[in-house]
């Protein structure tokens, strides 16, 4: 696979798992509150919607609205990518990032003391 699929694939995986985040953060936290991961999480994530306000439906509350937007990431991920790099069917080769952190974490578990 050439460097650029992957690097491109860890960018949008990477902005799609932080907009996840955020939405399960919001579950337990409000956008303004002052804990540092939640102003955190808001501050890298609000330019990345701030452009998806104009196709986001007005009935999706708010703290949805980030799992909204990472749906649209997933789905480039999913179905435009492979698309775009040839291939017939989709699987493993649509997500590089989830597949080298599902491998970490089966040798980190399958490891023989």
């Amino acid at each position: 696979m050439p460097t650029w699929v992957i690097v491109l694939d860890y960018i949008m995986g990477t902005i799609m798992w932080t907009l996840i985040g955020r939405s399960a953060m919001n579950i337990f936290q409000r956008e303004d509150s002052n804990f540092f991961f939640m102003k955190a999480f808001v501050m890298l994530t609000n330019p990345i919607i701030r452009p998806f306000r104009f196709i986001t439906p007005s009935f999706i509350i708010q703290p949805f609205v980030p799992l909204y937007v990472a749906w649209f990431f997933y789905m480039f991920r999913f179905y435009l990518m492979p698309w775009l790099l040839g291939y017939s069917v989709m699987g493993m080769l649509s997500f590089p990032l989830e597949s080298e952190f599902t491998d970490f974490i089966l040798q980190l578990f399958t490891k023989k003391f």
